[in-house]
């Protein structure tokens, strides 16, 4: 039981490029926001700093768009560079409509323009795409953090996704490190006696949903502390969020 909790914005932190080291960064703004890193803390970090310290930024120009891209771009907002770079970030294109492609990236998520992105990002026409794999990233993150502090905390690497049937966007996570991000209540008696069989808390999507409260998409805010969550630390994967396509019955 979480009785309060409370998420703090680290704020001030400077532009982020290839190369950057995001543990040093992070602690600077932790010293620079007057606060300290305690046991048990939840980092929420952006997907789009993570993807510019990897150097996963792609300039369209560079791209040579295919035939299919071309017919993308035909119908939709984008030119045909910036939907070839779509194209290969995704495995599988789910849905597409008016130039907007619903596809599946590597990873397996499944987002809008496989999670290519052109907001906040400098440098005029690049875009970032996500982090070859979130999940180590998360790991390496938390790894460093803990031995230059000594303070064992757990990492989530957030993104902006939209829900189907629903307006509006919401954070969710992409990549874990130190703490499960669903939370099975399967087999567990409620209140009244019933026993639970299928029901199951994506708390991973939760935590990265109640940091964007204090993050914002446009205030430059790329890393929050969650501080008060009960949870056992443990060694799993954003990809337990992920449905088993043979139990998805919109696939």
């Amino acid at each position: 039981m979480n009785d309060e909790l409370r998420i703090i914005p680290l704020r001030g932190m400077p532009e982020v490029r290839p190369g950057t080291d995001l543990v040093a960064l992070i602690l600077a703004a932790v010293t620079a926001n007057h606060q300290a890193l305690m046991h048990g803390d939840i980092l929420v970090i952006t997907q789009k700093i993570v993807s510019k310290a990897e150097g996963r930024i792609v300039n369209p120009d560079d791209v040579q768009p295919s035939a299919f891209a071309h017919a993308i771009a035909a119908h939709g907002h984008k030119d045909a560079r910036y939907y070839e770079v779509v194209l290969r970030e995704t495995r599988r294109i789910v849905k597409m409509d008016r130039g907007v492609l619903i596809t599946e990236t590597h990873h397996g998520l499944i987002c809008a323009n496989a999670g290519v992105d052109e907001s906040n990002v400098a440098g005029g026409r690049v875009v970032t795409v996500l982090p070859a794999d979130p999940d180590r990233s998360a790991s390496d993150i938390r790894a460093a953090l803990s031995m230059q502090t000594g303070v064992e905390v757990a990492v989530i690497i957030s993104d902006s996704f939209g829900r189907p049937w629903r307006e509006g966007q919401v954070n969710i996570a992409i990549g874990v490190a130190g703490l499960d991000p669903l939370m099975d209540y399967a087999g567990v008696y409620d209140t009244q006696g019933y026993l639970l069989q299928a029901s199951a808390l994506a708390v991973g999507d939760e935590l990265a949903s109640a940091a964007e409260l204090v993050m914002g998409k446009i205030d430059a805010v790329p890393v929050a502390i969650v501080r008060g969550f009960c949870y056992a630390p443990a060694h799993a994967s954003a990809r337990r969020l992920l449905r088993n396509p043979e139990q998805d019955l919109f696939r």
